[in-house]
């Protein structure tokens, strides 16, 4: 009998609204917590993990981002990874990132090319808060892109056979237009990984 409570952790890479994701992951009735991106593997008790956004360029700073690479690497549970968090998992899995020719920042309009995990069931346009100067310009091996905007090819992706996913937006934040569900779909894609295991 698998406990009753999920738990989703917030892996904080020093993003401003680290608080509003594990604020949502409550609001949804999820057991969750902030930890540093220093917190050894051994102590991340969790089904499932979430690799905030971080400071300006910290996303491109391999050394910045702590112990994500291992999280990654070695967590074998699903792994949502947010602006700075996206850009590093595409970094880490071969993939490329670089500063935006075009930096967004405010409400932009997405368009969902895949609606896949993530997605289903969501309006094939939503207006999302943006704030980045960097982003995935170059998918790593094994992974699909699933949303881009008029700026940003790559405003979504995911790997096609592990549970790992990541969002140039942010869904946590109350501009971003149905971010609950999103964090609800991840929360979801969480649950069938632990009853796999």
């Amino acid at each position: 009998m698998f406990p009753s409570i999920m738990r989703v952790l917030v892996v904080d890479n020093g993003g401003q609204w680290t608080h509003r994701e594990w604020r949502v992951l409550r609001d949804l009735g999820v057991d969750s917590e902030i930890v540093p991106n220093s917190t050894p593997l051994e102590n991340i008790k969790a089904d499932g993990l979430v690799l905030s956004g971080g400071a300006p360029r910290v996303g491109l700073d391999r050394e910045k981002m702590g112990k994500c690479g291992e999280y990654i690497d070695k967590a074998g549970f699903p792994i949502l990874g947010i602006c700075a968090g996206h850009q590093f998992m595409a970094t880490h899995m071969g993939g490329k990132a670089a500063p935006s020719k075009v930096p967004e920042f405010g409400k932009t309009l997405i368009t969902i090319d895949d609606p896949d995990d993530l997605f289903q069931g969501l309006p094939d346009t939503l207006v999302a808060w943006e704030s980045h100067n960097d982003e995935v310009t170059e998918l790593p091996p094994d992974f699909v892109a699933l949303a881009h905007s008029d700026n940003c090819s790559i405003q979504a992706m995911k790997h096609t056979s592990r549970p790992l996913y990541g969002l140039q937006f942010h869904p946590e934040v109350e501009n971003t237009d149905n971010g609950y569900e999103m964090f609800q779909a991840f929360i979801d894609i969480c649950e069938a990984s632990r009853k796999k295991a």
